[in-house]
């Protein structure tokens, strides 16, 4: 009917709107990284690369980026332990207070990150500790671990306990069927989980702002401070790297999940 197709196409019409709203400024940051410019602008006056050799030369970038890389990492490898853990107490135990143990795990997702940041730094200040790196990381772990519980939750469902059962009547024990059986098995999560921790880490603004301390600053929270004090060139260029990395990372784990379940496929059919 005329009708509908014109609401599809307002429709249309209203999704590719927000996604040009979403999507231009990505793209103009990433076209004015390669402004040979001091003041960047459009149309562009040819593409250099000197705004990427003067980030690579600049020590203070360096340093926040080591910071936010080994933050991370970190990060990514605590909160995928205590996620899987986490994981396997709540899907494969029976025990009083289960629910409401998940759904505090799970709660950091629901709370804004300010309230959150807030509320942590209060609380350690009413125990008189200062802020620290340890704070920070303690911080990042507890924002990233619902994520990492939620993949590795969602693959225990799927994964029968015929193998686990089948391991114990050998005569393994719960550790050695834990190592050779379910591990590999929910392996594709664990790995899509450190990947979601280490993105959330890396991109983390609003509570780093109130967990670290002073001299201790991340990729994020060094944009910050050179968006107050000046506009940089430099900044386009460190937002484009930045953007590469959390897209490719998310897409690389994609890769290496599809290779670990195809290999076990054929496995399983030789």
């Amino acid at each position: 009917m005329p009708g509908n197709n014109v609401r599809w196409n307002m429709i249309r019409f209203s999704t590719v709107l927000v996604y040009l709203f979403l999507f231009l400024p990505i793209v103009a940051v990433i076209l004015l990284s390669f402004n040979p410019r001091q003041f960047g602008g459009f149309p562009i006056e040819g593409v250099s690369l000197r705004w990427y050799a003067e980030l690579f030369h600049n020590g203070t970038i360096r340093r926040a980026a080591h910071t936010s890389l080994v933050l991370g990492a970190q990060t990514a490898v605590i909160a995928s332990v205590l996620g899987v853990l986490a994981s396997m107490a709540l899907m494969r135990f029976r025990f009083r207070g289960r629910n409401f143990i998940g759904s505090m795990l799970i709660m950091p997702i629901l709370v804004p990150e300010v309230v959150l940041g807030v509320a942590l730094l209060l609380f350690l200040r009413w125990l008189s500790m200062p802020r620290s790196y340890p704070l920070l990381l303690m911080g990042h772990v507890l924002i990233t671990l619902p994520f990492v519980i939620l993949v590795v939750q969602a693959r225990l469902a799927g994964m029968r306990t015929d193998y686990e059962e089948a391991a114990r009547s050998l005569g393994a024990n719960s550790i050695q069927a834990f190592f050779s059986i379910t591990l590999p098995l929910m392996l594709p999560a664990v790995l899509a989980g450190m990947v979601f921790a280490f993105t959330i880490s890396f991109d983390d603004i609003t509570a780093t702002l109130f967990w670290k301390s002073a001299g201790t600053e991340t990729i994020p929270t060094e944009i910050f401070a050179m968006l107050r004090n000046s506009i940089s060139p430099q900044i386009n260029a460190l937002g484009t790297l930045m953007i590469v990395l959390t897209v490719s990372l998310p897409l690389l784990a994609g890769v290496i999940a599809r290779g670990f379940a195809r290999g076990k496929t054929q496995k399983r059919v030789v």
